[in-house]
């Protein structure tokens, strides 16, 4: 057991891996994005246009960079809910 900064005491260890499969799937997620669509599919996705460009060159060029800033978000978002599942609070 743990404590957070205001002395709620919590799993630790559980946090921790619930906490590291989130940064492994929203990873995954970034990596298949930026990699992935922009580079090993490219081709494949080149087929489609969006605004004007192949789709394969968008996600090269700015598609992962809108999906970067969306997954920080969505972090955010699943981190909060996992600190009130584990009920950690922050002092502020």
């Amino acid at each position: 057991m743990a404590s957070d900064s205001s002395g709620t005491t919590y799993d630790a260890s559980a946090y921790w891996k619930k906490n590291i499969s989130i940064l492994g799937i929203l990873l995954a997620i970034w990596f298949l994005v930026s990699y992935g669509f922009g580079i090993l599919f490219a081709d494949q996705l080149n087929q489609f246009r969006i605004g004007g460009f192949k789709l394969g060159f968008w996600f090269a060029q700015q598609g992962s960079i809108y999906v970067f800033v969306i997954l920080i978000a969505v972090y955010v978002k699943w981190m909060n809910r996992l600190d009130k599942e584990f009920g950690i609070t922050e002092k502020g």
